[in-house]
């Protein structure tokens, strides 16, 4: 069993949280609300929602969790031709540009949009809400990729301190969501953040550097990360 959370109910120790014998292995809880000040609470102690339509409110702390290591990011021979592309563009205002913060909502939706046989999302209208609320105050970001002022691909996260959790990313055009990351990894590794929390194992994840780790050593990286000062200023940096 797990407990159930009330809007003022804090959260459990993440060692409660349900293993691979309890069929549910990450679950810590459910309930509460997406509010800006919970999900601040959550990331601060390792703790994320993940939920599908019509479920309550869950509560996650996997062990092991996967992370992304900023400076063991990989880019492929391929993916850097472009990437060199991607870069000619932006410095002579071309088609391409690479941009931060500047439609949030529409990313999120764009990632919240049905992918190619999958059955639907767990970015439901709730989850929106919830992380809109938290860019507002600064904790929430997104980075984009513009072509011809259309925006074809991106992703968005949540920064405290110098920790950054991923959240999702979408795809409109080939290596899209690649070129987004690719540029939010250099700005994060020039910013002094070390480690991208990806939350849960995924072969494509792994493909881009990705590797998973205890809880235990997730957690110590996290509780010295957030103590240090956030980031001031969110633009993209230069690739090359």
């Amino acid at each position: 069993m797990i407990p159930w959370l009330e809007s003022d109910t804090p959260f459990p120790p993440v060692s409660r949280a349900l293993t691979e014998r309890d069929g549910a292995p990450g679950l810590l809880a459910a309930g509460a609300d997406l509010s800006p000040q919970r999900l601040l609470l959550a990331y601060r102690n390792g703790i994320f929602p993940w939920f599908s339509e019509g479920q309550p409110i869950l509560w996650w702390s996997t062990d092991p969790r996967m992370v992304l290591a900023t400076d063991e990011f990989i880019i492929s021979a391929s993916l850097k031709k472009t990437l060199k592309k991607v870069h000619a563009s932006m410095q002579t205002g071309g088609a391409w540009q690479v941009r931060f913060d500047s439609a949030f909502e529409s990313v999120i939706r764009a990632c919240a949009a049905p992918r190619s046989g999958a059955a639907g999302t767990w970015i439901s209208d709730e989850i929106v809400a919830g992380y809109t609320g938290l860019h507002r105050l600064g904790h929430a970001h997104s980075v984009e990729l513009w072509r011809d002022a259309e925006l074809v691909g991106g992703a968005y996260g949540v920064c405290i301190g110098r920790m950054f959790y991923g959240e999702s990313m979408f795809a409109r055009a080939t290596d899209a969501s690649k070129i987004a990351l690719a540029y939010l990894v250099h700005f994060l590794r020039a910013n002094g953040v070390a480690m991208i929390d990806c939350q849960q194992e995924t072969a494509h994840l792994a493909s881009l550097g990705a590797a998973p780790i205890s809880r235990a050593a997730f957690l110590r990286h996290l509780h010295k990360a957030i103590l240090q000062p956030p980031i001031a200023a969110w633009q993209p940096l230069p690739l090359f």
